[in-house]
């Protein structure tokens, strides 16, 4: 069977716009699809270099199949399944930072390059300051990146319109700023000339981001009946949802038309949102995406589910997740309300979807905190407005502390877990050690100590002691109490039907 490449696919040679750090599945499924799109629909013609930017790891599955590969999209979408396969274009070659340095300059000061997105993890926009300039390149990504803008300021004597546009995709607070942050770092421990430092500062964007896709990636089950039915082998198939959001925010030095002009995703259809502050969007995705998980899947593991598409097929628990959007999540949230139940619809398809299978004990990893950020905000936010508890996510604290309750540990991957007990069935509670140490010691009190525990430990809530609001340590005491005495799936059926 031939391999994929660009005889099959017909690609057509593009000159290089982006520059993206990073090869992995997420930014093959969202980014280099969108560039994709946005060829075939628009007059943008710019194709994408792929840069491995650690040591670790080849690109030989890209070199082989001229970087061409397969992206099939599955989710549900107005109450029925759909699918899109579609043979990705965009990426014009892969190059390693460090293994073809050279090569990966060049790309770098390149006439045509404007754009550079990034995925490198949360850990990958840091300054570390034995980074050494003279390196080739150096170690960290800003640093590898503070040398590419250098060579490039250089090359075109701080041309303005050499300047570029950075798209970083990174799951961290005002990515751009931060990125922004650490060059600039770079450029005083580096002692770099002031006129670079004007020329970063003044020429070049750095926009903060949201990106949102669920990606599976290799389908490794699937892939060599795929590969049968297309005829054609490719080890790069990718799978994520159909789903997908892009947020990005236009930085002081570009306008908003003038991002949307170099950058024309509207008009090729994207779901793409050109902003002046992308921070109601990432409010909106955490407490509702995000914040709907965290308060309903702790109830719906209790009361027998295990995946998420599970749960909603579930009555009661799907009416717990949509009255706690619609109202109790939503009414706090600063975007419109009917952009806000626009997002929670889709919200809800995606947690339809029958290709996913996302398993409710790997979404209660570390709950404390992310109830913290998630599911918090909402909760006062209610509370202030109304000057009343809202039920649902009153309720998920107590299904998140009978989760946890347990004194017994086990060893997990080589570390500790709490082991919980789902009628005589056991399961792991994976936390922080110092979470874990407080339900060990709290979790088998009676439920006014355990609640008065639970609500009074600041570190949990963010510096708020919320046995000061009124009527929560009374209301999660009768709650632990009830769930103790009737179970789970009782409790929560009254809950609906109250």
């Amino acid at each position: 069977m031939q391999r994929l490449n660009k005889s099959i696919t017909h690609a057509v040679d593009r000159p290089v716009k982006v520059m993206q750090f990073g090869e992995g599945n997420f930014l093959r499924a969202f980014v280099d699809y969108i560039f994709d799109v946005t060829n075939e629909k628009t007059d943008f013609n710019g194709g994408v270099v792929i840069v491995k930017p650690i040591e670790f790891g080849n690109l030989d599955r890209f070199h082989d199949q001229e970087c061409q590969y397969t992206l099939q999209l599955r989710g549900y979408e107005n109450g029925q399944p759909k699918e899109i396969t579609r043979q990705i274009t965009s990426v014009v070659d892969a190059v390693a930072a460090i293994e073809d340095y050279e090569k990966f300059m060049e790309y770098g000061t390149s006439e045509t390059l404007r754009f550079i997105v990034s995925n490198t993890t949360e850990a990958g926009i840091v300054f570390d300051a034995t980074d050494d300039f003279n390196a080739c390149p150096p170690k960290t990504y800003p640093g590898k990146l503070t040398k590419l803008l250098f060579e490039r300021y250089k090359k075109f004597n701080g041309a303005a319109d050499k300047g570029l546009i950075l798209l970083p995709c990174e799951l961290i607070a005002d990515n751009g700023i931060e990125l922004k942050k650490c060059i600039m770092q770079f450029i005083d421990l580096w002692k770099l000339e002031d006129g670079f430092k004007t020329w970063v500062n003044e020429c070049c964007s750095f926009c903060p981001t949201l990106v949102d896709r669920i990606v599976p990636g290799y389908p490794r089950e699937d892939a060599e009946a795929l590969c049968k039915e297309w005829g054609y082998e490719d080890q790069l198939i990718d799978r994520a949802e159909t789903f997908g959001l892009w947020v990005v925010e236009a930085d002081t030095n570009i306008t908003l038309d003038q991002l949307k002009k170099e950058l024309p995703f509207e008009e090729a259809g994207l779901n793409v949102v050109f902003t002046k502050d992308h921070h109601p969007y990432k409010e909106r995705k955490v407490r509702i995406l995000n914040g709907s998980h965290t308060s309903f899947v702790l109830a719906s593991f209790l009361a027998g589910n295990n995946i998420v598409r599970e749960s909603m097929d579930d009555p009661t628990i799907r009416q717990y997740m949509e009255e706690t959007l619609y109202n109790e999540v939503i009414p706090t949230l600063s975007l419109s309300k009917e952009d806000c139940e626009e997002f929670t619809k889709a919200v809800i398809d995606r947690f339809l979807n029958p290709f996913v299978k996302h398993q409710l004990l790997d979404i209660s990893l570390n709950s404390v905190s992310k109830w913290e950020a998630r599911c918090l905000p909402s909760f006062l936010g209610y509370v202030n407005k109304f000057n009343k508890l809202p039920k649902y996510l009153t309720f998920s604290i107590a299904a998140l502390m009978s989760f946890y309750t347990s004194q017994t540990e086990a060893e997990f991957n080589g570390g500790i877990v709490l082991q919980g007990d789902r009628n005589g069935e056991k399961y792991n509670i994976r936390d922080d050690k110092a979470v874990l140490d407080f339900f060990k010691e709290n979790s088998a009190k009676s439920a006014a100590e355990f609640a008065h525990a639970y609500l009074s430990n600041t570190a949990f809530f963010g510096g708020e002691d919320l046995t000061k609001v009124a009527g929560l340590e009374e209301a999660i005491t009768n709650y632990i109490e009830d769930i103790r005495n009737r179970g789970m799936r009782a409790v929560v059926t009254d809950l609906v039907n109250a």
